[in-house]
Order: structure tokens, then sequence, then C-alpha cells
């Protein structure tokens, strides 16, 4: 009995490894948005709850024109240029340009933040643990993975733009203003995702593919504040900021579209790039290669302590780099201080002589510092979950290690480095103080004010604990928590957010310093609230099952 070959002639194969090729990227598309559905759906209804609800308050907060002209002085200061820009209208307050210069930039940074996080985890995440192979034994180009991470970034974006619209619009905003923001906010998120592909290019790791990018939109801010506090609606130094680009819309003031076509072109020309370093590199592995390591390692790893060390040591030193850097750069506007009150005098007769504002804003500048450092933290010990995902725990836990020891070990190292990444946050904003002839707060003033917030970062941490000892999927719930934190810490003063709502806010707590009568009450109890729930945590991780599946 003979069976018939197969003609091969007419079997066509395609080369799914071919440069270029987009095998498979409509279904990578689908499968990216159904596993990141719930976290999308939360950032998008986020913010556009948050746009709807700073309409609301600041109409009912300012509703005289003589009320919003006063708040329009406020927006004046150094700090608020530096947290919201450097305002628009302000001659003329109206509830379209008090929305726009008081929430747009908040708006900006979470776009950006959304989009470099799903542009990094829908890349190098999946190749990071193994899922990107898997899929590239089928039919799946080369660039599929890429493209197909950066169309649901634009489809998130241009859905949070037509809501933003469409929420603004509802409010009572005018129709161009409001598209305007919607527009700016979304040519925002599809740079930074632009930015957050080319880094996913250069790393090995997905955790250093995000800590570039996000550089990168420190790097922005900071550029943008120093530009913005050298002149009234920004100076020359302002446009090397892409944060400035969308800003410059001046939505409901002045619209203007053509600061979005500078958007626009930097996201094509960044996908450009990503696709060249794409193709120059092997799958799973980053264009900056890694050392090989020892043979042999050394006695000092044998400890968990040490092996902690140095799994997060590269994480730290750029944090650190990062904090410090950014930390002296934001000490030089101190001196944006008494000079903004020598030309609008008003200010002073508002706040306050200069010596209290220069602690206002001292304080301040290290709230928004902490906040960074709590990241770092939070970060830093969901570490254990990766660990535990990738199954390398188990292997650890397989030697004479108890899971106590291995455990806290973890969280030594997590605070360790907060402690120090918030003294260098300190002496960095002194250094940048002293640097430009402004020595009235000292050093120490600086550094007991940011260890003053080490209860509070000690509490994120403890809650993370024990979610990650009792219910491990649950550790979203605690970045919400933590991004809603972080946006009341710096941002709840000008959003005049209800005190019941900034109760739960764990920076609230902290003393306010530098400055004089500050209470260490609240410090004192998150830390009691921080030693037992980390207790608690302990105890649930040594009772349940190891991975959690």
């Amino acid at each position: 009995m003979t069976t018939a070959a197969p003609d091969v002639h007419r079997v066509r194969v395609r080369d799914a490894t071919r440069p270029g090729g987009l095998d498979g990227t409509w279904a990578l598309l689908r499968l990216a948005a159904r596993r990141d559905r719930v976290r999308l759906l939360v950032w998008t209804a986020s913010i556009l709850i948050m746009w709807g609800y700073a309409a609301v308050a600041l109409d009912s907060l300012f509703p005289t024109a003589a009320d919003r002209q006063l708040r329009g002085q406020l927006m004046s200061s150094p700090a608020a240029v530096i947290l919201t820009g450097s305002g628009f209208g302000l001659d003329d307050y109206t509830l379209g340009a008090m929305v726009a210069n008081e929430m747009g930039f908040m708006v900006l940074l979470a776009l950006a933040l959304l989009a470099i996080q799903t542009a990094v985890r829908s890349t190098r995440a999946e190749e990071e643990t193994g899922a990107t192979e898997i899929l590239r034994a089928s039919t799946v180009g080369r660039h599929a993975p890429a493209v197909a991470a950066y169309l649901l970034v634009v489809a998130v974006n241009v859905v949070i733009g037509v809501g933003t619209w469409g929420v603004l619009v509802a409010v009572g905003l005018a129709p161009g203003g409001a598209a305007a923001l919607g527009a700016a906010g979304a040519a925002t998120g599809l740079f930074f995702g632009a930015v957050g592909i080319v880094t996913a290019q250069l790393t090995t790791h997905a955790r250093s593919a995000s800590g570039l990018a996000l550089a990168v939109l420190g790097l922005a801010w900071v550029v943008r504040a120093a530009g913005d506090l050298r002149a009234q609606g920004g100076s020359p130094l302002s446009w090397a900021s892409p944060l400035a680009w969308a800003l410059q819309t001046r939505a409901c003031v002045d619209t203007r579209w053509w600061p979005l076509g500078l958007l626009v072109v930097g996201a094509v020309v960044l996908l450009v790039l990503g696709a060249r370093l794409g193709g120059r590199r092997d799958l799973g592995a980053g264009l900056v290669t890694t050392r090989p390591g020892r043979a042999y390692a050394r006695a000092s790893l044998a400890g968990s302590v040490a092996l902690a060390v140095r799994l997060q040591r590269g994480s730290i030193l750029a944090w650190a780099a990062g904090v410090g850097l950014g930390a002296v750069a934001t000490g030089t506007f101190t001196d944006s201080v008494s000079g903004m009150v020598s030309k609008l005098p008003q200010l002073g007769d508002l706040l306050g002589d200069v010596g209290a504002l220069v602690d206002a804003f001292a304080a301040l500048m290290v709230m928004f510092f902490v906040v960074l450092v709590a990241g770092f933290a939070l970060s830093s010990f969901h570490r254990v979950r990766t660990e535990e995902q990738r199954g390398r725990l188990e292997v650890v836990l397989s030697a004479p290690v108890a899971r106590t020891r291995w455990l806290g070990a973890q969280l030594a190292v997590t605070l360790g480095a907060s402690v120090v990444l918030l003294v260098l946050a300190g002496l960095g904003l002194w250094a940048g103080a002293v640097s430009v002839g402004d020595g009235s707060v000292s050093a120490g003033a600086y550094v007991v004010a940011a260890l003053g917030h080490v209860p509070a970062v000690a509490l994120l941490v403890a809650v993370a604990v024990v979610v990650h000892g009792w219910w491990p999927r649950g550790s979203g719930l605690v970045w919400g928590w933590y991004g809603f934190s972080a946006v009341a810490a710096v941002y709840g003063g000008l959003l005049q957010l209800p005190g019941w709502l900034l109760d739960v806010v764990p920076f609230t707590h902290s003393p306010v310093l530098p400055g004089p009568g500050a209470s260490w009450t609240g410090a004192l109890v998150m830390a009691a609230l921080a030693l037992g729930l980390g207790a608690l945590g302990i105890v649930g991780f040594r009772r349940r099952d190891v991975p959690a599946l």
C-alpha cells in the first residue's frame, strides 16, 4: 500500500521571524486588551472621574470672577508653576482656564505613566517571562508584539481623549477647549508610549525599561519646570520638554493646535528608532547587554539579606542617582520664591512672609520626593511576587532558608534603601538651594523633613506585605491606594479635597517639616500600624502555599 506524498510546492511557508514581519499583530492586540482590560478600565474611569470632579469642585469653590481672579494670583507661585505649569489666562481666570491650568499637567503625567506601563508590559515584560518566545514559535512576526502594544496605547489614549471631551463639555466647558485638553492628553500618551517601546529594546528586564522611560519623564518635568519658572507662559528652555508642548496648546484660553504636532512627530521618530533597534537584537536580549556572572558566588552572598541586596543593587543605584540629581535640580528653584514675590508683591500679601513661603515650598518639594520614594518602596517589595511567580522562590526555599527569614530580608532591603533615598533627597534639595545662594533651610532640616515620612512609606509597604501574605493577587489594590495617595498628597491643596478623603492618605499624617510646630503623633501611630500589619502579613505568608496560584 502506498501513500500519496503531499505536494510541498503548494504549501506556502510564512517566515514569522522575517524583519518587519507583522503577522499576528491583531491577535496579540486582542490578547493584550483582554489581559489588561480591568487595569485599563480602572485607569480610564479614574482619569475621567478626576476631570469631572475637578471641574465641578473648582466651579463650586470659586463661583465668582473675583474668587477666580484671586485663585489665578496664587497660580503664579513657584510651587504652583512646578506642579502645574506656567499658567495661561491668569489675567482673566475663567473656569476653563482654571481647569486646564490646575488639572491639565496632572492628567498629562497620569497618561504618560499609563502609556509607559502598557508599552513595557506588553513587550519587554512578556519577553522576560518567556511568553513572547512561545508566541513567536507560531506565525507571529518579529515586530508584531511591539506594534500590538503601541496600538493598544493608541486605542486607550483615543478613548480617554474622547471621554475627556465628553466629560468636560457635560460640566460646562467650551467644546473647543475641551477637545484641546483631550487631544493634548492623548498626544502625550502616544509620545511616552513610544518612549516605552524604545526603552524596551535597550534593556533585558522590564523593570529597567520602565525605569529608563520614567527617567525620561522625570527629566521632561524638570526641564519644563525650570523653563516655566524663567518666564510667564514659558521660556525657550520650556520647549525642550515634550510636556511643555502639550501645555502650550493653551487650551480654554488661546487654543492652538500646532504644538501637538511636535508630540506626534516625536512619537513617529521614536517608533522608527524602536523598530530599527528591535531589528538589531535577539529575542529576549537587550541592546545593553549584561555582563556574565562569576562561576562561583562570593561567600558574602550566602545570606538572605546579601542576596536581596545583590538582586536589587542596580535598581537601588539607578533610583539613588535619579533622586539625588532630581533633588539638586529641584532645590535650585528655591531662589524663585523670593524672586517671584519681589515681582508680584500681592503674593506676599496672600501667602505671608518670604521665610514662611520658603518653608512651605521646601515642604512641598520634600513631599514630591517622598511620593517617588514610596513608589520605589512598593516596586521593590513587589519583587517578591515576581520571584514567586517565576519559580525562583521555590528553589530558594528548597534550601535551609526559612520563609520569615527570606521575606524579612526583602523588607529590610526595601525599607533600608527607602531611608537612604530619603536622605539623598533631603541633601539634594539643600545642595540645590545652596548652589543658588539660598541657605535659609539647613541640610539637617531638609533631611529630618524627609525622614519624617518614613512611617508613611513603611505603612504602605506593610499593607503590601499583608496583601502578599494573605491575597497575593490583590497587589493592584495597593498600587491603586498609592496612586490616589500620591495625587492627593501633591495636588490635594489645589483640588481642595475634603478632609475625610485626605485622612486615608498616609503622607498627610506625617509631620509638616521644615517649619515650627510640627506634630509627630501621626508618624508614631503609622509606625505602630506598620509594625502590626507587617507581622500580620508575615504570618499569612508562612501559612499559605508557595507559589499561590
